[in-house]
């Protein structure tokens, strides 16, 4: 038996726990290897299962430098050896950004749900293959807020699209899916258990809008297209807000439909940044911003340590200089 081949037989039988990451994909069980090109790994060439076997949570957020800022920020909050910069086991490629500190693997996904799927998708299959057991999925990033004071931190417990409807729609094979995003209450409720009166900021639960873009898509009057007036904007952010949505982004219908689909416990935990019934754009100084975008990364650290140690929660700040 070659090296191929054990390696095949050794990702199928760490895989087969009833534990892992099911994949959903029949096609995937004929193929000798599979080549995750976007993150330029192969289960022919790279031993998934010794590289990230012990993968516990998988934290996706957009930009690939603040994701190598938070893999350093867990490591120092799970005491692990952190003398150099995280390894980015995706540096054959400049699409995305993969770091590892420990069980916990970091993970930029760009802008939107388009770029957010492909990354999604393979990481599905890392752990798959890889034998990883009981994982969970965070998407942390940043929110423009509806009636919430910037700084707070959203833990999405409902996502909807522009229409207001709780569906990820795509376009397959030329036929229209609707695929549900049904958000996991008990990790939502877990995750506000992470916030602490003693924080500088609020953690509250509510409704997020997931738009196709910044611009038009969120009701902005400063893109470079623009065919709605003041007046119709504030009356549909009014209706938002009426109907329990307290912030808007682009990643989390996808992203929690995703989870939904593959049976991955997942959660979106944003900040938000600005409140769009005083305007559009951001106005706040960029040192705030930068301590703003790191409340969500403490929630989450706190729910990391408490389900890998049951350790007492800390509000140990990393500061991230990308907006």
């Amino acid at each position: 038996m070659d090296i191929l081949q054990e390696r095949v037989i050794q990702q199928q039988r760490y895989s087969e726990s009833t534990r892992g990451v099911k994949l959903l994909n029949a096609n995937l069980r004929e193929m000798e290897e599979d080549h995750l090109y976007h993150i330029a790994l192969c289960t022919s060439q790279d031993d998934l299962p010794k590289l990230f076997g012990d993968v516990k949570v998988v934290c996706f957020g957009g930009q690939a430098s603040r994701m190598e800022k938070f893999a350093s920020f867990i490591s120092q909050e799970l005491g692990l050896d952190n003398t150099g910069p995280p390894k980015n086991y995706a540096e054959n490629t400049d699409r995305y950004a993969v770091f590892k500190a420990g069980p916990v693997l970091s993970v930029s996904h760009g802008i939107g749900i388009p770029s957010l799927s492909i990354i999604f998708q393979e990481i599905v299959k890392l752990v798959h293959y890889a034998g990883c057991q009981d994982v969970v999925f965070f998407r942390i990033g940043t929110s423009g807020g509806l009636g919430v004071e910037p700084g707070t931190v959203v833990v999405s417990e409902k996502v909807v699209n522009g229409e207001l409807e709780p569906f990820y729609k795509t376009i397959v094979l030329g036929r229209n899916v609707d695929h549900p995003a049904i958000a996991n209450q008990d990790l939502v409720q877990e995750l506000l258990n992470c916030g602490l009166n003693t924080d500088k900021f609020k953690t509250i639960k509510g409704t997020t809008l997931c738009a196709d873009d910044f611009y038009e898509g969120q009701g902005r009057l400063d893109g470079a297209f623009c065919e709605h007036e003041d007046e119709e904007k504030k009356s549909w952010l009014r209706s938002l807000n009426e109907n329990g949505v307290m912030n808007m982004e682009m990643e989390s219908l996808g992203f929690i439909a995703m989870c939904h689909r593959a049976n991955i416990r997942g959660a979106v935990c944003c900040v938000t940044l600005l409140d769009r019934f005083d305007g559009d754009g951001i106005t706040t100084n960029r040192q705030l911003l930068y301590e703003w975008q790191t409340y969500p990364q403490i929630i989450v650290s706190r729910y990391i340590r408490n389900k890998l140690f049951h350790n007492d929660f800390d509000g140990n700040v990393v500061e991230d200089e990308d907006n």
